[in-house]
């Protein structure tokens, strides 16, 4: 069973530089947000599910971002591990407005979340 989600404004698509990410602490995690280089946004637990990594400061290229520590790559839109690896870390629900903010899907009764 899915949780409901309450989306949760988090930022501005400007303040995440293309093909860069940001932070966001939540009660659910911290959470990274990556921009790509064609204005996509996407939401990931930030961590490598291969030793947990800090992804928020891997690489990103395509709709893929590339582990700082062992360079998995990890595709944004699933966050699944691509090639021979193995593994899957969270992926959460953006929306982009038109004006360019940007809303997380936190889980509900945990909907505070605080750019870091």
């Amino acid at each position: 069973m899915v949780k409901a989600s309450t989306f949760t404004l988090v930022g501005q698509r400007d303040d995440i530089p293309r093909l860069g990410s940001r932070r966001v602490r939540t009660p659910a995690g911290e959470i990274a947000l990556f921009r790509t280089s064609d204005d996509k946004v996407f939401a990931l637990r930030n961590e490598c599910p291969h030793k947990k990594g800090p992804l928020s400061e891997g690489i990103v290229h395509g709709h893929s971002v590339t582990c700082p520590l062992h360079n998995w790559v990890i595709s944004l839109e699933t966050g699944e591990a691509q090639g021979a690896d193995t593994g899957c870390t969270g992926k959460l629900a953006v929306e982009v407005r038109d004006d360019g903010s940007i809303y997380l899907a936190i889980p509900s009764g945990m909907a505070e979340a605080a750019v870091a």
